[in-house]
């Protein structure tokens, strides 16, 4: 039986920085992304998590285009972007993989509906503004802007993940020799309510969610691909160096950004500690990461 890796997506990968969020940009990165995939589906049992910050913020702002109705919540929002880059993804892999099944399924994560995040918005979403435009975007519609490098954008709570709801679908799709795409946009945030699950306002870290699939399923491998070739020190600056091999101890010492790096560093340590093998890498080389001939490697 093969290995099992969870290849995780970022949405800045599928829909790069500063690119106008088209379907033909989003259309032409994940062919890029399908073929990486494809060549790693030929060694591992593939469980893939993509990001949706780009997206998801793209139909907020579509969604109050039509003020006619109050605004859909960002949950409902997360799962029509899961909806919409699952069915793209699988069918590019499809057409690839002819011969192999393809399933993308709408997850569910719990979360805690008190999470510090709430209170503390730290994930971006949608595209990337000048000062004056997010200025005047954040008066309008009442929305926190952070700096996002050169850029600034919209910040959302990002609660943390503690449990997927739909881990044994996952597991049977897996289980039947199926590339499942799960989690998408890290999955859509619930909570458990008087009335059972319901919906929150906030948008999951894909990453810290693929570290938690990884550990659910016992993964072998979790390959965090993006738009960074690898973990960077002092990045932006004149002693800026790659980290190529390092452990979860050697990252604990460095800082690394709240709303980009960062969960990816914290979710590859995690996953470290747990006893697994993590990578950090560019989408193009997915499975030179995994051999470790680039990117970013984190083991114990």
């Amino acid at each position: 039986m093969k290995p099992t890796a969870v290849v995780a997506l970022g949405g800045n990968a599928l829909l790069r920085r500063g690119d106008a969020p088209s379907f033909d940009n989003q259309l032409a990165n994940i062919k890029i992304a399908a073929k990486a995939i494809a060549e790693i589906a030929k060694e591992y049992q593939v469980a893939i998590v993509h990001g949706n910050g780009p997206q998801v913020g793209l139909l907020a702002l579509q969604n109050l285009a039509y003020d006619k109705v109050s605004p859909y919540p960002l949950d409902v929002l997360g799962a029509e972007s899961e909806g919409m880059i699952g069915y793209m993804l699988a069918q590019e892999l499809q057409n690839l993989l002819p011969d192999t099944e393809v399933a993308s399924l709408l997850t569910r994560i719990e979360v805690n509906a008190d999470d510090p995040s709430m209170l503390d918005p730290t994930k971006f979403v949608g595209p990337v503004y000048n000062e004056d435009e997010a200025g005047v975007l954040a008066e309008a519609n009442n929305w926190i802007m952070k700096r996002d490098g050169e850029y600034v954008r919209r910040v959302v709570p990002s609660p943390k993940p503690i449990n997927i709801v739909d881990k044994k679908s996952i597991d049977t799709l897996l289980n039947a020799g199926q590339i499942v795409i799960c989690c998408g946009g890290g999955g859509i945030p619930v909570c458990r309510g008087e009335f059972g699950y319901q919906g929150v306002e906030g948008v999951i870290d894909k990453d810290l969610s693929a570290t938690l699939l990884a550990k659910q399923l016992k993964a072998d491998k979790l390959l965090i691909l993006t738009d960074a070739d690898a973990v960077y020190l002092d990045w932006g600056t004149e002693k800026q160096r790659a980290l190529r091999a390092t452990t979860p101890a050697q990252l604990s010492e460095h800082q690394f950004p709240a709303g980009s790096m960062g969960p990816k560093v914290e979710a590859a340590a995690d996953f470290a500690q747990f006893g697994g093998r993590a990578y950090i890498g560019a989408l193009e080389e997915g499975l030179e990461v995994l051999a470790e001939r680039a990117g970013t490697c984190v083991a114990v």
